[in-house]
């Protein structure tokens, strides 16, 4: 398939001085900060080696086993479903770091198994680690609202096009990465496969992006004509926004990402993904003139601007019209329950 790439935008960045992270999330576009955390001691021991950021990691790891992931060669690194999807294409297990290390040095250079360490809680099982190799938080945001810090590693794998629900900063801290994103209105052209199970907890595009099957999945051309490439070298940094979708390969033998997922809506709103589930139950399978009616109550109440829809009615008498604080959320928290468990 023929497209040509466009590429993330890419600013230079001094390891360490301040950045307004959620500046560029509220700017609705990834950005690339290069070379922003090359100055980590476990990205310039990266650079000597392989061998030597093993080493660096294993100066910090607990012998507490960890999650692992494992493929054999004929997925060739793309974790994902089997190809009937009653399965996945992958088996996973527990283990300690460094056997992880030892299985990871044995394949290298090899077509063999795929390994793969995904979303584990850095100061968890790397405590101290950050002590030197952090970002700057100083973004007002974030010191609101600390982010979630986790490291993920592995060969040369494959995590299949998914969106999170938090706004994101990749590290690429070993090796080297690609990140193919997309704008959250594609997913209509990106083949969401089953809601659940998934592999990772989030739905996956069906489509594999290293070898498009263009009759099966027609649309995709059009999502690549929209996408972004980020290419990561050891160092650089990514900031997304939330919801964007993101398929990235470990393009090294050994590659170390460590992320930082952070959102500044309060801890007692609750997901919306929960509405989408609830809104299958309630809404999809209903006559399209009920459809067409309860959207416009949607965009009257939810999408569109907030003060029309209660600026006629007394503060006193808005309820969960009014912004939403704790108390107002368990209470609606509370009537949903009773709904649910008439």
């Amino acid at each position: 398939m023929a497209v040509t790439e466009r590429r993330t935008r890419t600013i230079e960045a001094q390891p360490g001085e301040p950045v307004c992270f959620q500046e560029w999330v509220d700017a609705g576009e990834p950005v690339i900060l290069k070379g922003y955390a090359r100055n980590w001691p476990l990205v310039q021991a990266g650079l000597v080696s392989s061998g030597e950021a093993m080493a660096y990691l294993q100066q910090f790891s607990v012998d507490t086993p960890v999650t692992y992931y494992e493929g054999e060669p004929e997925m060739r690194g793309r974790f994902a479903y089997n190809e009937d999807l009653t399965a996945f294409n992958f088996s996973s297990g527990r283990i300690r770091f460094n056997e992880f290390m030892d299985r990871l040095s044995e394949q290298k250079g090899s077509e063999g198994q795929y390994l793969y360490i995904g979303s584990s809680t850095l100061d968890r099982y790397f405590p101290g680690i950050r002590e030197k190799n952090d970002l700057n938080l100083s973004d007002p945001a974030l010191k609101a609202s600390p982010p979630l810090v986790s490291i993920w590693m592995g060969n040369r794998t494959i995590a299949s096009a998914h969106y999170d629900l938090a706004n994101n900063i990749a590290c690429c801290a070993v090796g080297r990465r690609r990140f193919t994103l997309f704008p959250p209105e594609q997913v209509h052209n990106l083949y969401p496969g089953p809601l659940e199970p998934t592999p990772g907890g989030q739905v996956i595009s069906m489509v594999d992006f290293r070898n498009p099957d263009l009759d099966r999945y027609p649309r995709f051309a059009e999502a690549m004509e929209a996408a972004q490439v980020a290419d990561l070298e050891a160092g650089d940094v990514l900031v997304y926004p939330s919801m964007w979708w993101h398929n990235v390969e470990g393009l090294d033998d050994f590659n170390v990402l460590i992320n930082y997922w952070w959102n500044t809506v309060p801890g007692y709103i609750d997901t919306p993904q929960n509405t989408l589930l609830h809104a299958m139950l309630s809404l999809r399978d209903r006559p399209e003139h009920e459809k067409r009616a309860w959207r416009a109550l949607f965009d009257y109440y939810i999408f569109g601007e907030i003060e029309r829809s209660r600026a006629h009615i007394p503060e006193h008498a808005q309820g969960p019209l009014a912004p939403v604080d704790e108390t107002t959320a368990r209470r609606l928290r509370a009537q949903l329950m009773s709904k649910f468990n008439r």
